[in-house]
């Protein structure tokens, strides 16, 4: 028997999902998130929750709203009760029943050109100066201007090519126009 929660009596029901997490291979962080989910659904019903009806769903997830539980925690509890339902309850019904909240997104800021300006004539070196310039100009990452090489900026097509960003593969962003800075970068090594 897996002690994912010591000291809490284990019923036929969590053991069950403990065992299907652990023949899937969860993490045990990830079983002990999920163990604990399902008892507050659990403790929200006031009686085992493989007696839950879709309306009982419907309401824990409104509870938990109003409750201003934060969206990445109330999404976790979304999945971690769909893997109970669909799998230890064989329930795909109530997992369906589940909806994920969406996170407001929050537009960037946008520097005015005189701000970039001040921005890049802040910088104390070429390097950084031209690191700002890529950034900002082609709209990359922090990560993905740090793994920028000479040899991935192609200057006759006005492009970079980007290997290890977020994304699997490479792809090309845009060059800045500012050629000088960047050209200067380039001649320095």
């Amino acid at each position: 028997m897996t002690t994912i929660l010591p000291n809490l009596p284990v019923s036929p029901l969590r053991q069950k999902l403990i065992d299907d997490m652990t023949m899937r291979h969860f993490s045990v962080a990830t079983q002990r998130n999920y163990i604990r989910d399902v008892g507050r659904f659990a403790s929200f019903l006031r009686r085992p929750p493989d007696t839950a009806t879709t309306e009982d769903v419907r309401q824990f997830q409104l509870a938990q709203s109003e409750a201003g539980v934060p969206v990445p925690t109330m999404n976790t509890m979304v999945s971690a009760l769909r893997f109970f339902f669909a799998n230890t309850l064989d329930r795909p019904d109530l997992a369906r029943k589940l909806v994920r909240v969406s996170r407001p997104r929050n537009l960037p800021v946008v520097l005015s050109r005189d701000e970039v300006v001040r921005l890049l004539n802040a910088t104390t070196t070429l390097k950084h100066q031209a690191a700002l310039s890529v950034a900002y100009g082609a709209g990359l990452r922090v990560g993905e201007v740090a793994m920028l090489k000479v040899r991935d900026i192609d200057s006759e097509r006005m492009l970079i090519r980007v290997e290890r960003g977020t994304s699997p593969g490479a792809w090309a962003s845009p060059r800045p126009p500012r050629r000088r800075c960047c050209s200067g970068w380039k001649l320095q090594g």
